[in-house]
């Protein structure tokens, strides 16, 4: 059987806003049953201590528990929570739901659609966290994803969002106490060692690094290494890695398809341009209202060049004491393809270490087919 892959974006006013998806359910938009994913930005500052993530995540597991009839843990299997934290600037906090449906219309081997595949990777010890087992671990979890997806090819996958965990001074203490070494002591920075750790692994599953290529010494360190299609958030509410897979595969059915394309900086909008070129949509920025229609949700990463500069002016967001770079980057990007596709409502996430090149990120986009 065939399987339909849906997508709903709905907007939220607070981390525990279930209000919208609530009325998506009564009014037969979305189906509680056939959620897969949900992802989410919200409004905390998307640094350790940032809470909204793990109070939406809980609020979500109590509504569909509740409209379910399926426990906390039931509802952890069958479904991935990645709520990425931070919405400065003009970004507009917001969920994006993902369903997959059964479809029984005859197959049409020559037509790819939107195929979505998860995975969970086993909970991480403190000391793993940014190291050789965590790159392994989100490796074999993307290649299961792709498998449960039915996308054959790597050429297929446009987008792998990771949720990874992070160390906390109570973690390290563990750890140490344990005997053992941690990548960082650094909380914030533990951040990066997990998302660029996890980055590594998408990009040893798709082929984009070869394995001999990853050692403990390059997370964090040779930015040459990195993957074209992975989004990696950290957060304080998980122990393991959850991966979702999205690309396009003839073994599915309906009328999206998904796409990306690598913003060579933060200002790069033609990024979208190319990535919409992909799928047969040709526009100019900002995108006419047609074309715009079509994009159904767009993900981007963000990230302040180590350089310091940008195509060869000063910027001073590594230099900001008082606020994280990753928030100055989410702000500037936000704005440039909120300029450019004319919404908000954007799945900017801070923090592309081995995401892309450096300044740069990967950029994804779900539209619907024209004909």
């Amino acid at each position: 059987m065939k399987m339909e892959a849906r997508v709903t974006c709905i907007p939220a006013s607070a981390p525990n806003d279930i209000s919208g998806l609530r009325a998506a359910i009564e009014n037969g938009r979305v189906s509680a049953a056939h959620i897969v994913a949900i992802l989410g930005k919200t409004e905390g500052n998307g640094c350790v201590n940032d809470f909204t993530r793990g109070y939406a995540t809980d609020t979500f597991k109590a509504f569909l528990g509740g409209l379910t009839g399926q426990d906390a843990g039931d509802i952890e299997r069958r479904t991935a929570f990645v709520m990425s934290g931070g919405t400065e600037g003009g970004l507009s906090p917001h969920w994006i739901v993902f369903e997959i449906h059964p479809d029984r219309t005859p197959p049409r081997p020559d037509r790819k659609a939107l195929a979505i595949g998860t995975a969970t990777t086993r909970p991480f010890a403190p000391h793993e966290i940014g190291r050789m087992p965590q790159v392994n671990e989100t490796a074999r979890a993307v290649r299961e994803a792709m498998a449960h997806a039915g996308i054959d090819h790597v050429d297929d996958v446009h987008y792998v969002q990771v949720k990874c965990p992070l160390l906390t001074k109570s973690r390290i203490a563990r750890a140490v106490g344990d005997g053992h070494t941690v990548a960082t002591t650094s909380t914030l920075d533990s951040m990066g060692y997990s998302r660029g750790a996890s980055a590594l692994g998408v990009a040893v599953a798709l082929g984009e690094i070869g394995e001999d290529t990853v050692h403990d010494g390059v997370v964090c360190r040779d930015y040459g290494l990195y993957s074209s299609r992975a989004s990696t958030s950290a957060g304080v509410e998980l122990m393991e890695n959850q991966v979702v897979v999205m690309g396009n595969s003839p073994h599915w059915s309906g009328d999206l398809l998904a796409s990306h394309d690598v913003m060579a900086d933060a200002i790069d909008a033609a990024a979208l341009l190319r990535a919409l070129a992909k799928v047969d949509i040709h526009a100019t920025c900002p995108l006419p209202p047609e074309p715009a229609r079509r994009v159904v949700t767009l993900l981007t990463k963000a990230e302040a060049s180590r350089s310091g500069q940008i195509r060869n002016a000063r910027h001073t967001m590594l230099d900001d004491s008082d606020i994280a770079s990753s928030r100055h980057a989410r702000a500037l990007v936000g704005g440039v393809m909120a300029g450019a596709l004319g919404r908000t409502a954007l799945f900017v996430s801070g923090g592309a270490e081995h995401q892309g090149p450096d300044g740069g990120g990967p950029l994804s986009i779900i539209v619907r087919r024209g004909d």
